[in-house]
């Protein structure tokens, strides 16, 4: 045999042995096949984990506490971080003083390149409960030896003089968490619902689909105004937190259980389905161990795609005062001081929280792109 033949006989056993990998593998295993060749997906699910890592330690990555007000520093422009001090690598931050403009009555700042504020990794800060049970006064980063009229604020302080970024961090952790549990409410009605309306038809589907279409004409921002305005103002922010997720939550599994009964109206006269009742198999069974399992990576696709839309209700209603309100933190919220052009032409920064809604939107979308691709069972 020559070289040449002995190749040639390599190569068909490789596809041999690939063909009989994809034939034995389960729907989850080819699916993961198929999205981690989606290169922009998986750079996007990356992106949407580190972002999930913020949320589970944002007390570590804040470094002052969002709450904390000095108003003699409000709307105190970023100051940004030199890495190097006399060819040296030594990150620090020059101290900033404030004056009254007799003028125009604004605070004016000025940076001391003579006060130089130093800077180091893993610092001890403010104490919290990480993950809500175990103390801890270790940050991210934080300030060396810091006196009480030295402090950081890199991405510059709100009108309070509270500082941004740690804000930010703590308005990622309630909208994405608000996304994640108004999606959770959203998958159970919608796959229960939708596939009650499939599977048993008649006046079930009848009533569902009714109750859909009468959720589905029900005009959004005017229902959202009604609801904003039916919530008491003493209420807590956890309750309202729980009232926005309801709210939300019960605007978005009418798409899903729509898309769940098409699917269970084409899956009730398959062949495994009567051969699951004639063997006796409940009706709950059935649904859930065999007709739900059959499209779950649809499911998969479909919710990703929706958190999105989750997150961008919440920033909007907060954004519109219809939704979390101080001292509650999200995204929408902190963007509430930027509703007017003279606060973005004199105090820009107070936009940045616009900047992680616009990246985790696209990250989602990418994201849920790839997996309704590798969903696809015509895919390659």
């Amino acid at each position: 045999m020559t070289i040449e033949q002995s190749v040639e006989v390599g190569q068909e056993q490789i596809t041999v042995d690939s063909e009989e990998r994809i034939f034995v593998a389960g729907q989850m295993q080819l699916m993961w096949w198929r999205f981690r060749k989606h290169r922009v997906a998986v750079a996007a699910t990356v992106i949407v984990a580190a972002f999930y890592v913020v949320v589970l330690g944002a007390d570590f990555f804040a470094y002052t506490d969002p709450e904390s007000t000095e108003a003699y520093r409000s709307l105190m422009p970023p100051q940004p971080v030199r890495f190097f001090d006399d060819g040296r690598l030594s990150p620090h931050v020059y101290a900033v003083s404030g004056k009254r403009d007799l003028r125009t009555f604004k605070r004016v700042y000025e940076a001391d390149p003579d006060q130089k504020i130093r800077l180091r990794l893993f610092a001890r800060g403010y104490k919290y409960d990480f993950l809500g049970f175990i103390p801890s006064d270790l940050h991210l980063f934080g300030v060396v030896g810091a006196r009480v009229d030295e402090s950081l604020f890199f991405l510059g302080t709100d009108s309070l003089g509270r500082d941004v970024w740690s804000r930010l961090i703590f308005a990622t952790r309630t909208s994405l968490t608000i996304g994640l549990v108004a999606v959770a409410l959203s998958l159970v009605l919608g796959v229960i619902l939708g596939g009650i309306s499939g599977f048993y038809g008649g006046v079930a589907d009848n009533i569902i689909q009714r109750l859909i279409e009468i959720l589905r004409s029900i005009p959004t921002i005017p229902l959202w105004m009604g609801l904003a305005a039916a919530v008491p103002r003493e209420w807590s922010v956890e309750q309202v937190y729980f009232a926005i997720t309801i709210v939300i939550a019960l605007r978005g599994w009418t798409g899903l259980a729509r898309e769940v009964r098409g699917r269970f109206l084409s899956l009730r006269e398959e062949d495994f389905v009567t051969a699951a009742e004639l063997a006796g198999c409940s009706r709950k069974r059935i649904i859930f161990r065999h007709m739900v399992p059959s499209f779950q990576s649809h499911i998969i696709a479909t919710v990703t795609l929706s958190l999105p839309a989750m997150i961008l209700a919440e920033t909007a209603l907060s954004f519109l005062g219809l939704g979390l309100r101080p001292p509650a933190i999200s995204w929408g919220v902190m963007l509430q001081q930027a509703q007017n052009v003279e606060t973005v032409a004199l105090s820009p920064w107070l936009l940045l929280p616009a900047i992680p809604v616009v990246v985790v939107i696209l990250a989602f979308n990418f994201m849920g792109d790839g997996l309704r691709d590798a969903a696809d069972p015509y895919g390659i």
